[in-house]
């Protein structure tokens, strides 16, 4: 193999190991959101296509990556906890989505404001 030959195979494989760390996070990523998913729609009794729409929307009310609120929702199921932000875009977004949901405060996740 000549000198160029072998540059152009590593930066071959370095660009592949890239995209499958790409993929990877990906895969995690996807992971995370189809939980939190499952979370809106057991919280709020929704269909799953209302449960993804709430958190598109609760991603975008907070400026927040769509990754992050769901990771938030996901901890927050076990915690019992979110962030102040992100627990009034989620009651606001819940009583949008299914105005039976009233206040949409009884969600068995709080925020700090709650506490106090």
């Amino acid at each position: 193999m000549t000198g160029g030959a072998e540059e152009q195979l590593r930066e071959r494989i370095a660009a592949l190991e890239a995209e499958v760390g790409q993929l990877q996070r990906a895969v995690v990523s996807h992971a995370v959101v189809d939980q939190a998913i499952g979370v809106v729609v057991a919280v709020g009794h929704l269909r799953p296509e209302q449960g993804w729409e709430v958190l598109k929307e609760i991603s975008q009310r907070t400026n927040t990556k769509l990754r992050e609120v769901a990771e938030y929702v996901v901890q927050g199921a076990h915690c019992g906890w979110l962030p102040d932000e992100i627990h009034h875009a989620f009651v606001s977004a819940l009583s949008r989505t299914d105005p039976r949901s009233g206040s949409g405060e009884d969600l068995g996740i709080g925020s700090r404001a709650d506490s106090h």
